[in-house]
């Protein structure tokens, strides 16, 4: 037990105070603003800062980190945007941030003279509010009127105000929308597609959008057309235009649960359903339509007689396409009723799809080889098929992203590569086939010292036999006497990969103190396609878990560590695996930091978004699946005689995705049995934690701070 936590005393009388036949005494910790509820957090961030900020070394690391996120050397990402580039950009000075823009050239040449276009920091003063920026939708070609979504304290409901960038000031009379988690695109100039609260029956159940509507310029929203409308039950519905030139065409979309959605094309003034199955994901590109498979798809094609045998009969060709295929098939061809796809990407046991992007001419398919990047370029040809070649220059071990500047005037892309060593390098290269190996334009510097340092690559065998790969970063001449302190990072959701990435936070907070940093890659992410994610959903839950562990027991097996310098982090649903570590295997951590998470799974489809979730975990309230969810709910696994590590929480009152109060009353439950918990609750921040990089310098701090006292 960490010598800091003798200082500590019970956090709340919730149990003394509770109704003695309520089925759940800290349910008050649920009134997110309730004043009993914002006591008991400032009390418990009083107690963590003070124990934590007294630790030798914590302001120096946290002044350090702060240094680091908002410091002028750090690549400055750009957006085209017409004849500009903009970039959003928060630092020492901009704590909010501003939104600014540039050309081409004096961004390329080094030296951009950036000029603002929105300052959130003079905005917040001026409107008593604490600005989050969630982005800016602007209609092209002149890019001219914008929608700008900004959030309070960082949540995901936002506002929606319509900026004039000539002008650089806020419409007058313009498209204006009150807080709520809204979807808004434009469909012309004066006409806006868009989902909102406009109350009783207009959002789901997970709290989101449920109808499309086509609104006018001067109009009130209330007598918008509805132009699509989903169940109560759905998760959300939206709609977009694709304004790319020739290319125009509105979409509509209805997710009926996080994995399977309805996807609608209008023809002609009239809806037409995208027939391909639920949970394949669609997108379109220029005259494309790209499907993204997430399981099996069997289908019937024609195949016409060969040029040279005119009268020779059709062929009628039936083919199952693999789970995680990407197919392309000429839009027009499928609505006449064609399904004969081109494969853009194929999978293998260890090769998965990581994403797309369009340029004028090209298509770019990024892609994940044993959880390495990599990338190629498809080129159309006249037969509908697609040419493919290579992307020379990029780095073999390591991550990268591959985004195009502009799909409308060229082949340019942006890439952004990085490894757990290697700093963030921007480079400009051309999707063109045989086009010269990409540039660089920008590097950030080493933020810590990596000398010693190596990576490695290893695998866990889990309970079940399958193989679990991971990452190890740490000293080359590592000790292998099972004293070294190590941290255990994973997440195992959503189809979400977790892949090599330079984290100047972890470098300064962890590497440089001698520590080993281990990335976990377990099933229910995407790091091997749709296969490895659904194999851990619902009542299969517990294989993530399991896996987790197997690379926890396999440092061990190896010396490495050992469960007295062994501790853990993750988010979200990462946090939901920290709290399965702490209560099913406490004995193989000393301390887990568990942030932003899910707990209490009997209520967590009740709360805010939470209700999205059921494709991943189960629906709660059916006794059947609450059978097996109960067995990863945290909350009530959670005993008093229990064992467990220590667990430090770290939330956000302003997280309207993942409701703080899983944090909270998980915290005060095992406060009031006694067990070894900090506890820390941002303000604001939303779902990831902290508003700005001063609060997120703070947080990590405080994180690193803790494994470092306790491991």
């Amino acid at each position: 037990m960490l010598a800091l936590l003798a200082l500590s005393a019970h956090a709340t009388d919730a149990a003394a105070d509770a109704d003695a036949g309520a089925a759940d005494p800290y349910l008050w910790l649920e009134e997110v603003q309730g004043k009993k509820a914002l006591a008991w957090v400032a009390k418990q961030d009083k107690r963590s800062q003070k124990l934590l900020g007294k630790v030798d070394g914590f302001e120096a690391l946290r002044d350090r980190v702060l240094e680091t996120l908002t410091s002028d050397d750090r690549i400055a990402w750009p957006s085209q945007m017409g004849d500009r580039w903009t970039n959003f950009w928060q630092d020492g000075e901009h704590v909010q941030g501003i939104w600014r823009r540039t050309t081409r050239e004096a961004y390329l040449g080094g030296k951009p003279e950036w000029e603002t276009v929105i300052d959130l920091d003079q905005l917040s003063a001026a409107d008593g509010k604490s600005w989050v920026w969630h982005g800016a939708s602007c209609l092209p070609p002149e890019y001219r009127r914008c929608l700008v979504s900004l959030s309070d304290g960082g949540g995901d409901t936002e506002i929606v105000r319509e900026f004039d960038t000539v002008d650089l000031a806020w419409v007058e009379g313009g498209f204006t929308l009150p807080p709520a988690k809204t979807d808004i695109g434009w469909l012309d100039a004066d006409t806006v597609l868009v989902g909102t609260d406009l109350g009783e029956g207009t959002l789901t159940d997970s709290g989101y959008p449920r109808q499309v509507r086509r609104w006018k310029r001067g109009t009130p929203i209330t007598d918008a057309e509805i132009v699509f409308e989903g169940e109560q039950a759905d998760v959300r519905v939206g709609g977009w235009r694709d304004l790319t030139k020739g290319f125009e065409r509105t979409w509509v979309y209805r997710a009926v649960t996080f994995f399977t959605s309805e996807n609608w094309l209008e023809v002609d003034g009239k809806l037409v359903r995208i027939e391909v199955p639920e949970d394949a994901e669609v997108n379109s590109w220029h005259e494309w339509l790209i499907v993204d498979l997430k399981s099996d798809w069997a289908v019937r094609y024609d195949v016409p007689p060969p040029e040279d045998q005119p009268d020779a009969p059709t062929k009628t060709v039936e083919r199952t396409w693999p789970t995680g295929s990407v197919l392309a098939i000429r839009i027009d061809d499928f609505l006449k009723g064609d399904r004969h796809f081109q494969p853009l990407f194929t999978p293998s046991e260890r090769v998965s799809y990581a994403g797309l992007t369009g340029t004028k001419n090209h298509l770019v398919i990024e892609a994940l080889d044993n959880v390495r990047s990599r990338a190629w370029t498809l080129t159309p040809q006249e037969d509908g098929t697609f040419a493919r070649s290579e992307i020379t220059g990029l780095p073999e071990n390591g991550d990268f992203g591959i985004w195009a500047l502009d799909d409308e005037e060229g082949d340019e892309i942006f890439l952004s590569t990085n490894g757990f060593l290697t700093p963030t390098t921007g480079m400009l290269g051309s999707a063109a086939p045989g086009a010269p190996a990409p540039e660089v334009f920008a590097t950030t510097p080493a933020r810590f010292d990596a000398s010693g340092l190596v990576v490695e690559q290893h695998e866990a065998i889990s309970a079940d036999g399958t193989r679990i790969p991971y990452f190890q970063v740490g000293p080359k001449d590592l000790p292998l006497d099972g004293t070294t302190p190590t941290v255990l990072n994973g997440y195992g959701g959503f189809e979400i990969a977790m892949t090599p990435n330079y984290s100047p936070v972890i470098g300064q907070g962890w590497l440089e103190r001698g520590g080993v940093y281990v990335l976990a890659n377990i099933r229910g992410g995407g790091e091997f396609g749709p296969a490895w994610h659904t194999s851990a959903l619902k009542e299969n839950r517990h294989k993530a878990y399991e896996d987790f562990a197997a690379v926890a027991k396999d440092l061990i097996a190896r010396q490495v560590t050992s469960p007295e310098h062994l501790g853990a982090f993750g988010g979200s649903n990462g946090g939901l695996l920290m709290g399965n570590m702490a209560m099913s295997y406490p004995e193989l951590f000393e301390a887990i930091v568990c942030q932003v998470p899910l707990l209490d799974m009997k209520r967590y489809s009740h709360l805010l978004a939470g209700a999205s979730w059921m494709g991943e975990y189960g629906d709660p309230d059916d006794p059947a699946q609450w059978a097996y969810i109960q067995t990863f709910s945290p909350y009530h696994l959670e005993r008093a005689d229990g064992d467990y590590p220590t667990v430090f929480f770290q939330t956000s009152t302003m997280d309207d995705r993942v409701h703080p109060g899983h944090a909270r009353k998980m915290a005060a439950k095992m406060l009031d049995h006694h067990h070894d918990v900090l506890y820390w609750e941002n303000t604001q921040g939303g779902h990831g934690g902290a508003a700005n990089q001063i609060q997120r310098a703070n947080m990590w701090a405080m994180a690193w701070t803790f494994f470092a006292e306790e491991l």
